[in-house]
């Protein structure tokens, strides 16, 4: 009686082990379709929110064709950074003042012109209060002036 009491014992392991790794492979395979799932509300929930963006970006600017203007200088300085950027990981960065230079001039140029596009929008004088467009563009102007000299006198 003890030596089947002892077989006893040594088998229910091995059924707990096959119990556990059916256990385990349902669980792994439920999580997998709903890490699919997730993907692809993920997926779906990104692309219905750039549609909506893109949407409400063309209905705020389809009139203003200074604010187009803008965001396509801005578009040109992100690609230009990023040109700058992957040619110094590329070819290497030899002169770095020179790459430094020209990517500051980049960066800073778009910052400019952000607050430059952000004063052109206040419309209801909420953050700017009443600064003009005409004096808006003339310290876009101004500091893009300051900003090359200073990057001009920086590469030598």
């Amino acid at each position: 009686m003890a030596k089947k009491d002892a077989s006893q014992k040594h088998a229910s392991p091995a059924a707990t082990t096959t119990t556990t790794k059916t256990t385990t492979t349902e669980k792994s395979s439920s999580i997998s379709a709903s890490d699919k799932l997730s993907k692809k509300s993920l997926f779906s929930d990104l692309s219905n929110s750039i549609k909506t963006s893109y949407n409400s970006y063309l209905r705020d600017v389809k009139d203003d064709q200074k604010l187009i203007l803008i965001d396509v200088f801005l578009t040109f300085l992100v690609i230009l950074g990023i040109v700058q950027f992957v040619f110094c990981v590329t070819f290497g960065n030899f002169p770095f003042n020179a790459f430094l230079g020209g990517f500051i001039s980049t960066v800073g140029q778009f910052v400019l012109t952000v607050a430059l596009r952000l004063q052109s929008t206040d419309t209801k004088s909420e953050i700017f209060g009443d600064l003009s467009p005409e004096r808006a563009f003339g310290d876009f102007t101004f500091a893009s002036l300051i900003l090359h000299f200073v990057v001009y006198h920086f590469i030598n």
